[in-house]
């Protein structure tokens, strides 16, 4: 009997002993969630944030399907250098000012170094909150306005060149299945679809490719002045981009403010032209790693 009952308590013991080796497994694993979400949220609050481009507005620099990293150090930290996490299939919209709306409202910046004319820039919309990415063209005090098509910065035309057209297939592209506009549409699905394409010099001599698909109202606006603390933005893709050349109200950008640039992209690491990234079939090898000029 004292043999069994001997038995039975080493059983016992075992069993413990494996219930807390499970526990402390699972606990250890929990811990190691956690950690890896914490170091993950202070990566991307300090250095990097990822961004897959959702439209056209930047083309032929940067395509739909394209992801980069955008470089949080390049203008030091505000409210907007916290993540926001905008996932509305799954009901979830948490906001950078939710987390860091503290630091919002004086328009200034923690180690910030201002942009330069011709950076391609993410920013969070003045109204919206939602992140965007264009091209700073006007700096702080200067007067911007588009005559015919061509950019004018304090009454001086903006040199352009023509650099031949720019060419993709007319079909569905990216998650969003955004179709093209062409200059010499209605294209059919398959078609070639084409734009003017030319090489703008900014006045620092900056050179940078846009495009053009035709006459349309945002080729002629008033002279704008962009206020102190403020950015004018505008995409390459002048015939399909909404920015600073409209107000928020308008559906463009307006006047974007310093402390709302997240950071600069500087180089595209991933390209897909597909539906979703897992399509390896739609990958665009030649675009990896490419430098953003």
């Amino acid at each position: 009997m004292n043999r069994r009952n001997g038995q039975a308590k080493k059983a016992d013991l075992m069993a413990q002993g494996n219930q807390q080796s499970f526990g402390g497994t699972i606990l250890e694993t929990v811990k190691t969630v956690v950690y890896a979400l914490l170091i993950a949220g202070i990566f991307r609050t300090l250095f990097f944030q990822p961004f897959w481009i959702p439209s056209g507005s930047m083309k032929d620099t940067l395509l739909i399907g394209d992801f980069l990293f955008v470089n949080k150090m390049t203008y030091g930290y505000s409210y907007a250098s916290c993540p926001s996490l905008y996932l509305p299939r799954f009901g979830i919209d948490i906001d950078a000012s939710d987390i860091c709306g503290f630091l919002d409202g004086d328009n200034t910046r923690l180690f910030g170094d201002e942009p330069e004319r011709g950076d391609v820039v993410v920013f969070r919309h003045p109204v919206t909150g939602r992140d965007f990415i264009k091209r700073v063209i006007g700096l702080p005090g200067e007067q911007l306005q588009m005559r015919d098509g061509v950019l004018h910065i304090d009454g001086t035309a903006v040199e352009q060149t023509p650099d031949g057209t720019f060419e993709e297939i007319a079909e569905p592209q990216g998650p969003q299945r955004l179709r093209p506009r062409c200059a010499n549409g209605p294209v059919g699905d398959g078609g070639t679809c084409v734009k003017e394409k030319f090489v703008e010099t900014l006045p620092n001599g900056v050179e940078h490719s846009i495009l053009n698909i035709g006459t349309q109202g945002s080729d002629n606006t008033p002279v704008f002045t962009v206020p102190e603390g403020h950015y004018f933005m505008m995409g390459d893709n002048r015939d399909n981009s909404s920015d600073s050349r409209e107000r928020p109200v308008a559906g463009g950008v307006g006047f974007v403010p310093f402390e709302n640039l997240v950071g600069r992209a500087r180089r595209v690491v991933f390209s897909s032209s597909g539906r979703s990234m897992l399509f390896f079939w739609t990958w665009r090898g030649d675009r990896f790693f490419e430098r953003i000029e």
